[in-house]
């Protein structure tokens, strides 16, 4: 066995050590993370009210009468309807961008 043979040798065993070493510590990471999962109880979200407490039932809004739309139709306005909002501001507009020479 020649002396570069030697170094390759040695070269691959720490490289497959370093390998295992960091595989071995990933796996305590992950057994240390599994382990304080089961410290803590399991709670799940509930995203409607539970039925089995006792509590008054929340107002529903009313659907009668039916909203209005902020703008009547043309039809409305001519009967007297005024509008919920006042009219938007007007579009602004600059100077036209000069063509290139």
């Amino acid at each position: 066995m020649t002396m570069l043979d030697r170094a390759q040798k040695r070269s691959a065993i720490g490289g497959i050590a370093l390998g295992m070493s960091i595989a071995i510590v990933g796996a305590l990471i992950a057994a240390s993370a599994y382990t304080h999962l089961g410290d803590k109880p399991h709670v799940m979200a509930q995203a409607t009210p539970d039925a089995t407490k006792s509590s008054p039932a929340e107002p529903v809004r009313p659907t009668t009468p039916a909203p209005e739309p902020a703008r009547p139709d043309a039809d409305a306005q001519k009967a007297g309807a005024q509008p919920a909002l006042p009219p938007a501001p007007a579009e602004k507009t600059g100077e036209p961008i000069p063509e290139r020479k």
